[in-house]
């Protein structure tokens, strides 16, 4: 069985477009891993507290993941990047003002307590009549 010049070549520019196709599919490593982390971000924020003591700064990175992830889609790189870092950046602040407001919660709670038994102890202290 003999396969012609013409049917091969033609199956080798199929085979090259395919290729090249696929490879424009693949998208850009660099972008892709700057979204994984600002979606680790996200997410450590969210575990956090940040919902409830840093809303702001939490929906601002969700917002800014959004919108990486559809310049991403649209192969627009460049702006994809720049999201996916200030995404990460603003994950990170809501992950940290989350921690920065349940530390001071427990402070204040701590600080009452100790008033409270500051108070229980001086009327135990003092002499009955």
């Amino acid at each position: 069985m003999r396969i012609k010049l013409s049917t091969l070549t033609k199956n080798a520019g199929v085979f090259a477009a395919t290729a090249v196709a696929l490879a424009a599919c693949a998208g850009n490593p660099a972008a892709d891993e700057k979204i994984a982390v600002a979606k680790a971000s996200v997410q450590r924020a969210e575990g956090s507290g940040a919902p409830e003591f840093a809303p702001v700064e939490l929906a601002s990175a969700r917002d800014k993941l959004a919108r990486a992830e559809k310049a991403n889609a649209d192969r627009n790189l460049q702006p994809a990047t720049v999201w996916a870092e200030q995404a990460n950046v603003d994950a990170q602040l809501a992950e940290a003002s989350a921690q920065q407001q349940r530390s001071h919660k427990a402070a204040m709670e701590f600080d009452t307590s100790m008033q409270t038994l500051q108070q229980e102890s001086m009327r135990s202290s003092q002499p009955t009549q």
